[in-house]
């Protein structure tokens, strides 16, 4: 669709995208005071529209044409090869009111001498200072989250010099030293917090009309504590795995805690996988016991969960009712209820827990993540790795205390256990829906919460798009949104923005050995669609050059990304890989340190914004997770006799937005390439949703002779995209 410059939309163009008649001249009146005050195709043209003139109840046509139409001479609405120009501008009161913001205002001089101006012109240059003076950043940032150690660290970075601490620490090793507990951080007392405070919020799926539920910081400490008590009765050592396979609810919230309070390691496990994936992360974690649910229920479904515990050969289970008190299950012999578990402690003796104060590098949770093999890479946090997220949750997010935080996640991937972090040490209210965020009842919890920063993934804003489920529904109380997981699509988070009187969306990027993001955007700089502003704080990236070597920092250019190694958080070891061979093996040296390894593709773009271009490697992304095309492959390569081999690959689609899958046959006899290829594609996601993950969909199969291989004989998947990119272009044509 073609969009006309502002100054030449006309009454009836607006009355024509579905505004009645009279409200079209009305908007056409504000919008010619608009223009004649701001002009056009300017950014202040565009804030005030986006401010004052759209709302909410809009048709979206319209606002695409305020947007196109306000910046016609440069973007188009199928957008192009640069992001388009901000959808959302700071102003210097908000920007002054941030944390960022307050610091700068109270220590910028300190910091940046002469060249601090105010808190806009001088981000930049405080995410420079927060990577050349990491020590001053990160011992202000550590004041300002009111970190308390039982041990203070002797220094905040020791850089080490020997082949050792080379090896053991690429990047330096952080807060030397340290003893804390990162549960007991997110639990105590301190001058920005009271007992009354509200900690978490949440709303069971079908209960959309009931209050809000709250749970205050005393009554959060009570029930922490209380399974922190019983956790000790199982006779564990301290240190011992012990595995949350639920969805992310108040009840899962607590255990976590309890787990990591009571010097236990958290397995994280998404409530989605099959048997076979529970069992490989029980196997590799050496889980000792497992917290999991009977059912997990969605609407009127129960979808079963305990059972699929059972199918891995979990240790003790110890399980939890989905609703009420009553199980539908039959219970193993050695697993027990929730209900008996808690009964184990004399509730008299229950009241508080000591935290178990740890040395900063012990395991606190094992997370998983995908690589180019079948089977998982077993990241362990740490306990600096939860202030690595609440550091970007308060200088990114700007999430602060009185706020009310909602990301529709799990603690089986990495933004579950960030979320609790990233709020709780942050003072603010974790805001929790157990049920599927894709409807109605999720938008009305977001209102009756009054969520201020709500997190999302491109693929669920594109469902609330098509369903038009937010509609009547308040979000003015969002101050921003952030968005990670998958690449996002211009037009829909354009959408996203104006539901809440376009307030910005924070692109938000990393990994879950990183415990946070790597680039980013800024509350205190213009915000592009599905662009990133600024390498987060305290990190540097490097896009790499056909040669293998880094592009000069401010050159334009795409390519695999690096990252200096000296991140806060960033992970140091491997359960079941070779640490160094997966992140450091191979890449070049840049200011004396070898760089270290991500696997994204990145663009940075003529006008300073970062733009994500999906794996560089033969992992792909779909719907916020991880995979690799080897374990989608082996279970595609077994499903029929006809096929030969097959090679899985993300594609973005046309105009931006998540990966999908597309599933490349070989099939045994070349002379069934010609075939109706539906039915295999019904079959390849039966299996992987059997067998993988069942939030997983084929988008497309397409039949080849031959697949394209190195001369080591791997597959070359890349060329495989590149060739199906090719058709699509020339479809076109």
């Amino acid at each position: 669709m073609a969009f006309q410059p502002l100054d030449r939309i006309t009454v009836a163009e607006i009355s024509a995208v579905g505004i009645p008649i009279e409200d079209a001249e009305k908007l056409h009146q504000d919008l010619t005071q608009i223009l004649r005050n701001y002009g056009t195709n300017t950014g202040e043209t565009w804030k005030n529209i986006s401010k004052h003139l759209l709302k909410p109840n809009h048709p979206f046509s319209l606002h695409q044409m305020m947007y196109y139409g306000c910046y016609h001479s440069n973007t188009t609405s199928n957008g192009s090869d640069s992001p388009p120009p901000p959808a959302w501008i700071p102003d210097p009161e908000s920007a002054m009111s941030t944390n960022v913001g307050q610091v700068l205002e109270r220590l910028g001089k300190e910091f940046l001498g002469v060249r601090y101006k105010d808190p806009i012109s001088s981000f930049s240059d405080l995410q420079e200072f927060s990577v050349s003076n990491p020590e001053v950043y990160w011992k202000m940032v550590l004041e300002e989250l009111n970190i308390s150690f039982s041990v203070p660290p002797s220094c905040i970075l020791r850089q080490h010099t020997s082949e050792e601490g080379r090896m053991l620490y690429p990047g330096g090793q952080w807060l030397p030293g340290a003893v804390l507990n990162s549960a007991g951080n997110c639990l105590r007392l301190n001058n920005e917090r009271c007992l009354n405070d509200i900690m978490v919020m949440w709303r069971n799926e079908g209960d959309d009309n009931s209050l809000v539920n709250r749970m205050t910081l005393k009554e959060l400490r009570k029930e922490v504590c209380l399974v922190a008590n019983a956790l000790d009765t199982l006779g564990l050592a301290k240190g011992s795995a012990v595995a949350i396979d639920m969805p992310m609810n108040v009840t899962s919230v607590i255990i976590y805690l309890a787990i990591v309070l009571a010097g236990y390691v958290v397995v994280s496990i998404a409530d989605s996988f099959a048997p076979c994936e529970i069992s490989t992360r029980l196997k590799i974690s050496n889980a000792k016991a497992i917290f999991t649910q009977d059912f997990i229920v969605r609407g009127d479904k129960n979808l079963p969960l305990y059972g699929r515990v059972v199918d891995a050969h979990a240790p003790l289970a110890i399980v939890i009712p989905a609703r009420g008190s009553t199980f539908r299950v039959e219970l193993r012999d050695s697993d027990i209820s929730f209900h008996a578990f808690l009964e184990r402690v004399d509730h008299s003796k229950a009241k508080d827990y000591t935290a178990v104060e740890q040395p900063v590098e012990a395991f606190t949770n094992i997370l998983f993540s995908s690589g180019t093999t079948g089977e998982p890479k077993a990241i362990p946090w740490t306990h600096a790795t939860p202030l690595k997220a609440a550091a970007d949750a308060w200088s990114h997010m700007d999430i602060r205390k009185g706020d009310v935080v909602a990301w529709p996640t799990n603690l089986g991937w990495m933004m579950g256990p960030w979320l609790v972090y990233a709020t709780l040490l942050n003072g603010a209210s974790m805001a929790l829906y157990d049920g599927s965020p894709l409807g109605s009842g999720f938008a009305k919890f977001v209102q009756d919460a009054k969520v201020t920063m709500l997190g999302v993934i491109p693929s669920l804003v594109r469902a609330w798009k098509i369903t038009n489920c937010t509609a009547g529904f308040d979000w003015s109380s969002i101050r921003c949104f952030s968005s990670t997981g998958e690449a996002s699509s211009v037009n829909e988070y354009l959408w996203l923005m104006g539901r809440a009187h376009y307030k910005p969306v924070i692109e938000y990027c990393g990994g879950t050995e990183i415990g946070g993001g790597f680039v980013c955007g800024s509350l205190l700089q213009p915000q592009s669609l599905a662009a990133f502003s600024t390498p987060a704080m305290g990190c540097t990236l490097l896009i790499l050059g056909d040669d293998g070597n880094p592009l000069p920092q401010t050159v334009p250019g795409i390519g695999e990304l690096a990252l200096d190694p000296t991140m806060f958080g960033a992970s140091s070891t491997l359960l079941n890989a070779n640490h160094h061979d997966v992140y450091f093996s191979g890449m070049p040296v840049w200011n004396g340190k070898v760089l270290r390894r991500h696997g994204d593709e990145f663009e940075r773009t003529s006008g300073g914004y970062y733009r994500a271009h999906g794996r560089a490697d033969d992992t792909m992304n779909l719907g916020g997770i991880k995979v690799s095309s080897i374990e989608i492959e082996r279970i595609c390569n077994g499903v029929d006799d006809t096929v030969l081999e097959t090679a899985a690959i993300g594609v973005p689609p046309a105009g931006g937005g998540p990966e999908q899958l597309v599933i490349m046959v070989v099939f045994k006899d070349p002379n069934c390439s010609e075939a109706d290829l539906d039915p295999l594609k019904k079959v390849f996601n039966s299996a992987i949703q059997k067998k993988l993950n069942p939030l997983f969909r084929v988008s497309k199969v397409v039949s080849v002779l031959s697949l394209p291989r190195t001369a080591s004989n791997k597959v070359m998947r890349r060329v495989l995209r590149q060739q199906l990119a090719e058709q699509k272009e020339g479809a076109k044509l």
